[in-house]
């Protein structure tokens, strides 16, 4: 039985909160700062090292330090220059990116307000993000969501990171609603839409920096409302 739509939950990065531009313009400040201009090629892989090197820490094969350390030893010689052999200085270096990461977040233009209607509609808003507790939770403070949000599960807090269905089962816990009554909204196919499915709720795979606030913003009301998104999105 298909049960109405009681929560919705948003996964975070790249979906609410623009992690690609902000990592973009901090690959650009950290370069930059090393005397190397950087280009689309260096922006792309930092991107690949970080999504590889993040889920082996999310495995359990390394600690956060050391995924963050890879990523510079991987991509600095792309760009011509040595990487430090000491991991005080990586993780010196490190900070830097992180300070300009850190100064570069920005929400999508129309997460608070889809936010804002999804809870007008009377439904429960949770986050779903593979992640640290700490820095997770300081994205939503710091863009202003946190206020537009009851429930917040990070991988790091409950133990489990989607795709597994115990990270979607549990959030539907926390906000009190069966599965099936949760609506998923992401931008992965697989870790967001497929994950949500096989816990049994539906899903909608959306790509703002791509598609627009305002293509998101029907796709999540209208699967709300019981009706096909205009991508179909929402189907299980």
């Amino acid at each position: 039985m298909t049960l109405d739509v009681r929560a919705v939950v948003f996964d975070l990065d790249g979906t609410l909160f623009d992690h690609a531009g902000a990592a973009a313009r901090a690959v650009d400040d950290l370069l930059g700062a090393l005397g190397v201009a950087a280009t689309d090629r260096l922006r792309a892989a930092w991107a690949e090292a970080e999504e590889r090197h993040f889920e082996r820490w999310r495995r359990g094969e390394v600690d956060f330090a050391e995924q963050r350390r890879a990523r510079l030893v991987e991509v600095l010689p792309l760009a011509g220059l040595r990487p430090p052999q000491d991991p005080h200085e990586l993780d010196l270096l490190f900070g830097r990116y992180l300070a300009a990461y850190r100064a570069a977040w920005r929400p999508f233009p129309g997460s608070a307000p889809l936010l804002r209607a999804v809870r007008d509609a009377d439904r429960a808003v949770g986050v779903l993000t593979n992640g640290t507790e700490e820095q997770q939770r300081d994205k939503l403070a710091a863009t202003g969501l946190s206020d537009l949000v009851d429930v917040v599960c990070t991988s790091e807090r409950i133990g489990v990171a989607k795709p597994d269905r115990r990270a979607f089962e549990r959030i539907a816990d926390e906000l009190g609603v069966p599965a099936a009554a949760c609506l998923f909204v992401g931008d992965d196919p697989q870790r967001d839409v497929a994950g949500a499915r096989a816990a049994g709720m539906r899903a909608v795979l959306v790509d703002p920096a791509r598609d627009g606030d305002a293509a998101v913003r029907s796709s999540v009301l209208s699967a709300c409302a019981g009706r096909r998104a205009p991508n179909g999105g929402d189907r299980p």
